[in-house]
């Protein structure tokens, strides 16, 4: 009986049904309309197209054991590891900053309108960084390291990141003036939506959601984002709103001629989510151990991953200016595409 309590308990732990259990017991459906009601309403949303869309790749055949064991895999290690993390952070960062704010936008239309875009700005911030400073993208890559997109890619993630990303996002919003409670509601509508992107080519192939794509960031723009191709890296660095990515020059949609590759430049041991866990950091470690003098090693945290001491860098930028070097030169007169030998 113990086991099937256990069992009971993970699965319901895993839909996140607990919370609106809860409500249909106590029969007081106003609790819906409430900001943890409405979390409660949507959490299960996920968990479940994840079953559907693993159930029907299985039936059509088209999932592979590797699309799917690192990241669910990694999700079983953080639930163990890093649950309680998320909301001591943010607990934290409300009482150190919130006090500082100019003024506070509450539970309004406009209110949440401000603070989307206040929010979006601090998640940029964020996503930005983890890209940009190889520290942090030790703790992001885990993220971009399963080879196809698909729900459980969202649960890929070393369980620090979590905590460096709640701090930049709730400070920001803190001295940017988001109340408390419409940070709560943001961040629930932010999770659904962050969570959604990740749905794959077998449930949305397109991924547009049709007229939305030109307003809101939608699974086609976010599998760009997670691309390894050199025209799409580093792009798309917001979740629901483009509006930073679009200021910023970083916005991307898809090329019809241009397939996308998922994970990172380096090849990920198959399998292995001891590499998609911990194989940037031992790959960091080895540079700054090899590294001459401490500028040099304090420079590898810092700088972008590929970033290399000796100036041979490796880095999106170095590549994408090598790939806009040669699409010039193929396109001037006497080169070879040009039709001229």
């Amino acid at each position: 009986m113990d086991i099937l309590s256990w069992i009971r308990d993970q699965l319901t732990g895993f839909f996140s049904l607990g919370p609106l259990l809860q409500v249909i017991a106590s029969g007081d459906y106003r609790r819906l309309l409430t900001v943890d009601g409405f979390g409660s309403l949507i959490a299960p949303v996920i968990p479940l197209l994840l079953v559907f869309e693993l159930a029907r790749g299985i039936v059509l055949r088209r999932t592979r054991r590797e699309d799917y064991q690192v990241p669910l895999l990694t999700m079983v290690l953080n639930r163990f590891i890093g649950a309680f993390l998320t909301i001591a952070m943010v607990g934290i960062c409300i009482g150190l900053f919130n006090r500082f704010a100019p003024f506070q936008a509450g539970l309004t239309w406009y209110g949440l309108l401000y603070g989307y875009v206040a929010w979006e700005l601090a998640h940029f911030v964020y996503h930005f960084l983890a890209h940009k400073v190889r520290l942090l993208w030790c703790l992001h890559a885990t993220h971009h390291a399963p080879v196809a997109m698909n729900l459980s890619v969202n649960f890929a993630h070393i369980f620090l990141e979590g905590t460096y990303a709640d701090f930049v996002r709730t400070s920001i919003c803190m001295l940017l003036g988001v109340s408390p409670p419409l940070l709560i509601l943001i961040m629930i509508i932010d999770g659904f939506w962050g969570s959604f992107i990740h749905l794959g080519e077998n449930v949305l192939p397109q991924g547009k959601l049709g007229v939305l794509f030109r307003v809101v960031l939608t699974p086609s723009h976010h599998r760009v984002h997670h691309a390894r191709n050199v025209l799409y890296m580093d792009t798309n660095f917001c979740n629901l709103l483009p509006i930073w990515d679009r200021i910023f020059g970083t916005y991307m949609e898809v090329h019809k001629d241009i397939q996308i590759e998922y994970g990172i430049t380096r090849p990920v041991k198959p399998y292995s989510v001891l590499d998609a866990y911990l194989g940037e950091f031992w790959l960091l470690g080895r540079d700054v151990w090899r590294a001459p003098g401490i500028r040099n090693k304090l420079l590898y945290l810092l700088m972008p991953p590929g970033w290399s001491h000796d100036g041979n860098h490796h880095t999106a930028k170095a590549a994408k200016d090598a790939l806009r070097t040669q699409q010039i030169s193929e396109t001037e007169p006497g080169s070879l595409i040009g039709g001229q030998t």
